[in-house]
């Protein structure tokens, strides 16, 4: 499975909600199973997010003193994650 898909199946399956991107990809590689390198992972994250299929990642919420790192899909990125499922790619 390539980078895209395996990100698309992760924020599916599970919740990556982080303090930084670095965290947020040790996550996604304790959740799957793939050997996405770091670099791979953030051209996947930039993809997507160009494509509208994350949220954006980086969020300062109200009276936060930093920021955080969630990986959410959009509707658009439910819509891919599945039709990567029916195609039997995940």
């Amino acid at each position: 499975m390539d980078a895209k898909a395996s990100l698309l199946m992760a924020a599916y399956r599970h919740t990556i909600n982080r303090p930084n991107i670095e965290a947020g990809f040790e996550r996604f590689r304790a959740v799957t199973e793939d050997t996405v390198d770091y670099p791979a992972f953030c051209d996947a994250v930039a993809a997507c997010l160009r494509e509208g299929l994350v949220r954006e990642p980086v969020r300062l919420l109200e009276g936060a003193l930093q920021c955080h790192w969630h990986l959410e899909l959009t509707p658009k990125g439910v819509d891919a994650a599945r039709e990567l499922i029916r195609r039997g790619r995940a």
